[in-house]
C-alpha cells in the first residue's frame, strides 16, 4: 500500500465521536464530525480571514509573492494532514489546530507582538496563544447563543497545549496569561499534561512549514543566497542535490525543487521518529499520549539538530536582516503609538470597542486597546495610525 493512501485509525488517535463536547451544548450536525465543524467555525470567522494581511517577517506591501499569517496556515493545514494520515491520527482536527494556531497574532508578526506585550507590560501581558483562546472563546461575535465559536474540547486544548504542558516544574498556574487561567476556571483544559497527537502533529507542520518557506521567502527577497545555505547540515546537502541533477535550472526552481526536498525529508523524519515512539510507548489511546512524560511526535534527534542550526542561520541572516529590522522598527512605532494613544483616550476607540472600557488608562481599557490593534492587519494599522497620527489626512 503507498504511504499516502490512509492508514487505519490508530489506537491512540483522538475520535471525534468521543469527543468530551463544547462548553455550550448543540445538537450535533447531521453531515460533519464534532472536529469537521470545528475547522468550518474557524473558516468562517473574522480572525481567519484577517490573516491574509497579517505577516510573519514581511509587511504586506512589500510584495504579493511573500507567505501572509494565512497562506502559511494553509500550508501547516496541508503538513498537518500528510503526517496524520500516514500515522492513521484525526486529520480533520489536525487541520482545526493547524488553521487555526496563528488567529491570536498581532500585525506586523513577532515584532507586533513584542511590541503590543511591552505595552501592556503591568496589565497582564500579551501572549499570542492565549490571544488565541480568547478569540475563539470571547471575541468572535457571530453565534445568537455564545460568544466566541464554541469549539469542542479537544481544539480549544490542542490550541492552548500545542507546545507542550503549559504547567511544570517551572512554571505555575498564577504565572500563566490571564486569559488561560480565566478560561480554566470555567473549564479544564488539562493545562500539566500534553495535548493529543493531532496537536503535536500541528505544531510540528508548524516548523516545517515555517523553517522551509522562510527559506523560500528569504532567498527570493535577496537576504541570502543559495551558496550561503550549502555549508548547512541537511539544508546544504539538499540544495546541492538538486544542483547536481539539474547544473542548467533556473533558481527559481532549484529552490522549489529543494524547498520541496527538505518538507518531504522532514515529513518523513517526523513519521519515523513519531513510529519509533508509539512502539516503546505504545499508547492505547488518546488519553494515554497525554499521560506521556514526553511529546509521542517528534523529530528525530538528528533533524532537530538540523532545524537548530538552521534557525540560527535564519535569525542572523533574514530575521536580523538590516533591511527587515527597518521595517520592524517601523512596525513597532506603529503599534506602540496605537497604544498610547487609544489607552490615553479610550473615546477614540470605536463605540463596540469602548463597551468595557474603564475610563483613561485603567487596566479593563488596556485589554480592549489590547484586542484591537491585536486583531488588525498590517495594512489597516498602517492606515489607522495615519487617520490618528497624521494631522494632514481629513478621514477620521
Amino acid at each position: 500500500m503507498s504511504q499516502t493512501n490512509p492508514a487505519a485509525t490508530a489506537v491512540y488517535a483522538t475520535k471525534a465521536e468521543e469527543s468530551r463536547g463544547r462548553l455550550f451544548d448543540e445538537p450535533e450536525s447531521a453531515t460533519r464530525t464534532a472536529f469537521q465543524r470545528d475547522r468550518d467555525r474557524i473558516i468562517h470567522s473574522g480572525a481567519f480571514r484577517r490573516l491574509k494581511y497579517k505577516t510573519q517577517v514581511f509587511v504586506y506591501h512589500e510584495g504579493d509573492n511573500y507567505r501572509t499569517r494565512l497562506s502559511h496556515s494553509l500550508e501547516v493545514a496541508q503538513i498537518a494532514r500528510s503526517i496524520s494520515r500516514v500515522l492513521g491520527l484525526d486529520e480533520d482536527l489536525a487541520e482545526t489546530l493547524a488553521l487555526a494556531h496563528d488567529l491570536g497574532h498581532t500585525p506586523f508578526g513577532h515584532a507586533g507582538e513584542d511590541a503590543l506585550d511591552a505595552c501592556m507590560k503591568g496589565f497582564q501581558g500579551f501572549d499570542h496563544n492565549a490571544q488565541t483562546l480568547r478569540i475563539v472563546t470571547k471575541l468572535e461575535h457571530r453565534y445568537a447563543e455564545f460568544d466566541g465559536l464554541n469549539l469542542t474540547w479537544e481544539t480549544l486544548e490542542g490550541l492552548v497545549k500545542h507546545n507542550g504542558p503549559v504547567i511544570t516544574s517551572n512554571s505555575r498556574k498564577q504565572d500563566l496569561p490571564r486569559a488561560l487561567t480565566e478560561y480554566a476556571e470555567i473549564q479544564d483544559l488539562e493545562l500539566a499534561t500534553f495535548a493529543g497527537p493531532e496537536a503535536q502533529v500541528a505544531a510540528l507542520a508548524d516548523d516545517i512549514a515555517y523553517n522551509n518557506h522562510d527559506i523560500d521567502d528569504g532567498l527570493r527577497a535577496g537576504l541570502f543566497t543559495i551558496n550561503d545555505l550549502l555549508s548547512l547540515p541537511h539544508v546544504g546537502q539538499m540544495f546541492q542535490s538538486v544542483l547536481d541533477k539539474y547544473p542548467s535550472l533556473e533558481e527559481t526552481r532549484v529552490i522549489h525543487e529543494s524547498v520541496r526536498a527538505l518538507i518531504g525529508s522532514m515529513i518523513g523524519d517526523v513519521i519515523g521518529e513519531t513510529k519509533r515512539r508509539v512502539a516503546e510507548a505504545n499508547p492505547q489511546s488518546s488519553a494515554d499520549v497525554r499521560a506521556m512524560t514526553k511529546a509521542l511526535v517528534s523529530f528525530s534527534p538528528e533533524m532537530n539538530q538540523h532545524n537548530l542550526t538552521l534557525k540560527k542561520f535564519l535569525f542572523e541572516r533574514m530575521y536580523r536582516h538590516y533591511r527587515v529590522n527597518r521595517s520592524m522598527s517601523k512596525a513597532k512605532r506603529i503599534v506602540t503609538d496605537l497604544f498610547g494613544l487609544l489607552h490615553g483616550e479610550p473615546n477614540l476607540l470605536p463605540p463596540e470597542w469602548q463597551q468595557g472600557c474603564d475610563g483613561v488608562r485603567g487596566m479593563k481599557s488596556a485589554r480592549r486597546v489590547c484586542d484591537y490593534i491585536a486583531g488588525m492587519t498590517d495594512k489597516f494599522a498602517i492606515e489607522e495610525h495615519k487617520r490618528l497620527f497624521d494631522l494632514s489626512d481629513p478621514r477620521a
